[in-house]
């Protein structure tokens, strides 16, 4: 069974920084793709930005010079370093990633999310 586990949300200021992490554990056998998806109560999830096993970045364009994503292929951690908030950037983040696990073929499989408030 895979497992995605989010950390690091929480309460920051509008121009604060917050870094958001995501682990993926369990029978995994191989790793694709790797995102941040947002959602705020009553609207679609949206992507934030996504990375390819080799690196490439796409990034959202609300939040494109503030957010950077990167990952660590070893320890199978997606990242999201947050600067330069915004009141808008509230809401909660779920982590996604496309795994190919040893009891199911490639599938798209998401974290239970983390809430990111910015308030002053």
């Amino acid at each position: 069974q895979v497992q995605l586990v989010e950390s690091g949300g929480g309460l920051a200021q509008p121009g604060g920084s917050l870094r958001l992490s995501c682990a993926a554990s369990g029978s995994i056998f191989s790793i694709n793709a790797m995102g941040w998806y947002r959602q705020v109560p009553g609207e679609q999830r949206d992507v934030v930005a996504t990375i390819s096993t080799a690196g490439t970045t796409n990034y959202a364009d609300s939040v494109k010079g503030r957010f950077t994503i990167s990952r660590d292929n070893a320890k199978n951690t997606v990242y999201l370093q947050m600067n330069s908030l915004k009141l808008e950037d509230t809401a909660v983040y779920y982590c996604y990633s496309y795994i190919w696990s040893l009891t199911s073929p490639w599938r798209d499989y998401w974290g239970h999310g983390t809430q990111v408030t910015v308030s002053s």
